[in-house]
């Protein structure tokens, strides 16, 4: 889950080489890693989830909850709305408020409504949520299809959270149970969701995966080209013996998830033009480029185990006032006396911060097809004749609420929409399967 961040509010010389040691203040570096290198999305995933030492682990806050919803009508508008929040998170020193907390129990509902619209009711419904948060996305939306659902819909449902934090997945449980006959519907799993073994078997049926604010905190690797021309390098991170930094190491490509990766971002990608190779050779730039590994691990598994899954994420499509370098950089980001404050290092986080990255949509979509069978290559190397089998949409937060949500729910007096005015960084992904399943 990431700090809901309004545009409005914040205007290697060999193949194997050890390049300027990059400064972190770490408490203590070998609580997150050993003595052997690891790769940065590894490090990553220990400083957000390590059991101990994480910062969503340790910090069961780290994700607001409002004791009441936001009476958006009763506000005059835009500034009583901005001291309104202005004082939520002063009142919560190191609580994030993810959009569906702010805008419960309406974001909710336009997302039940957008399921209840395209899934096919013959069958029971059967919804997977990732990183539920506090549970507020589960309770809204099980709320509405008990409300606007055929009776049997809601009676036969079952409604799976997939939560990593023990802590999150008690308050999860404690959401929910505020309404006695959702219990009987809704389970907890704690488990890591991009972990196969944690799947049991396949699941045949329709089915729902609902990700707010998932893809955004997932762990991704960094890779690093000396040049333009130059070939990707992985990058690892290491400890520096003699200190309490960390530093970067750079090697030749091995790993076969950034290696894969790498395959979908350059699928089809033009050949270097002559021009661009001489200014290149030129004027070299060493380039930094972050790659969503954990988002496509994870829809390598969903696709495996929920062949025939519908779904629904949430994300941000870029953010504002980035200081880490590199394309896709994540905003590194602690609280403290309710303001922010940003790293200019990924090697800062140190369990205290939030390390999230913009969602690239495109990407998203084509990842989404490798990962159904279309897009991948054939065993000569040639591209897939396979038939598209997934029906993708990306949408603007503001257009997805106009079509499925209550836009009047969230509208002050004098006519402005935080939901729809305020959230431009934000998207929605849709996608479900075609009919072409062979």
């Amino acid at each position: 889950m990431a700090l809901v961040r309004l545009i409005s509010s914040r205007k290697l010389s060999q193949s194997l080489s050890r390049i300027g040691s990059v400064r972190a203040a770490f408490f203590s570096t070998h609580k997150f890693i050993g003595d052997e290198p690891v790769l940065v999305r590894d490090f990553i995933h220990r400083a957000l989830y390590d059991a101990e030492h994480g910062y969503f682990s340790q910090r069961s806050q780290s994700v607001g909850v409002l004791e009441r919803s936001i009476k958006f009508n009763q506000l005059e508008g835009r500034k009583a709305y901005m001291k309104l929040l202005d004082k939520v998170y002063k009142q919560s020193d190191i609580s994030w408020f993810t959009p569906v907390e702010l805008f419960k129990p309406w974001y909710a509902h336009g997302i039940a409504e957008a399921i209840l619209r395209t899934t096919n009711l013959s069958v029971p419904l059967k919804i997977y949520e990732i990183g539920g948060g506090s549970g507020t996305c589960a309770k809204g939306i099980l709320d509405y299809i008990m409300l606007n659902a055929p009776e049997r819909i809601y009676n036969n449902m079952t409604y799976t959270s997939i939560e990593i934090s023990p802590s999150l997945a008690k308050i999860q449980k404690e959401t929910v149970a505020q309404v006695g006959s959702h219990l009987s519907k809704f389970r907890v799993e704690c488990r890591d969701a991009s972990d196969l073994s944690g799947w049991r078997n396949v699941e045949q049926q329709p089915c729902w995966v609902i990700m707010l604010e998932v893809l955004d905190n997932l762990p991704h690797d960094l890779v690093y080209s000396q040049s333009q021309l130059s070939p990707w390098m992985e990058v690892l991170v290491e400890n520096k013996p003699e200190s309490e930094s960390l530093s970067e190491l750079y090697k030749p490509l091995e790993d076969q998830l950034i290696k894969r990766c790498i395959e979908i971002v350059e699928h089809e990608a033009p050949p270097v033009s002559k021009p661009k190779e001489i200014w290149s050779k030129l004027f070299p730039k060493p380039r930094r480029c972050w790659l969503p590994t954990g988002c496509l691990k994870l829809l390598e598994v969903l696709h495996q185990k929920l062949p025939k899954m519908s779904l629904i994420a949430s994300d941000f499509s870029f953010l504002p006032d980035v200081k880490v370098p590199g394309e896709r950089a994540p905003l590194v980001s602690t609280k403290k006396d309710g303001s922010s404050s940003d790293y200019s290092s990924y090697l800062d986080a140190k369990g205290d911060a939030d390390i999230f990255f913009p969602t690239d949509f495109w990407l998203l979509e084509r990842m989404d097809h490798y990962c159904s069978g279309w897009r991948k290559t054939e065993k000569d190397g040639t591209p897939s004749k396979k038939g598209r089998k997934r029906r993708t949409l990306t949408l603007d937060t503001s257009a997805f609420m106009d079509e499925f949500g209550l836009p009047s729910k969230t509208r002050t007096k004098d006519g402005y929409n935080p939901l729809l005015d305020d959230f431009k960084n934000t998207k929605f992904y849709l996608s479900v399967p075609t009919h072409n399943t062979k």
